[in-house]
């Protein structure tokens, strides 16, 4: 299973930061950099394995694209946005990490209007 081997690169990476924050810990802090891109470009090809499915399944139960891409695209803001946020907290900056944050749900409100919008139109045609 590819967890384990993730796992263990984590660990690896976490053991030579742990070693090399006394010293160097700019390095340190590149390193969980480094680390945290690598493991997300590992997974960005099951990443893209899953949204080709749920488009498949969209098209096939007829789902308007108008609700499925809001929201994939929130699901990868989130994703981006909490990844962003704990490296600049790895390297002590909470503040930023929360600006970050707070970026990140600004984006994720924004895209979510229109998908309200459409089910709010949805209802109203249904609605007699």
């Amino acid at each position: 299973m590819e967890i384990f081997q993730i796992v263990a690169f984590a660990l690896v990476a976490v053991v030579l930061s742990v070693i090399l924050r006394k010293d160097r810990p700019e390095i340190a802090i590149q390193i969980s950099i480094v680390v945290g891109i690598a493991i997300f470009l590992l997974l960005i090809f099951k990443i893209s394995a899953v949204l080709s499915l749920l488009r498949e399944i969209a098209s096939k139960i007829n789902i308007d694209s108008v609700y499925l891409i809001p929201i994939l695209k929130i699901a990868g803001i989130a994703y981006i946005t909490t990844f962003g946020a704990e490296v600049c907290r790895d390297a002590g900056e909470g503040a930023i990490a929360s600006k970050v944050e707070f970026a990140g749900k600004i984006l994720i409100m924004v895209l979510a209007v229109p998908v309200l919008m459409a089910v709010l139109e949805t209802m109203l045609t249904i609605m007699p």
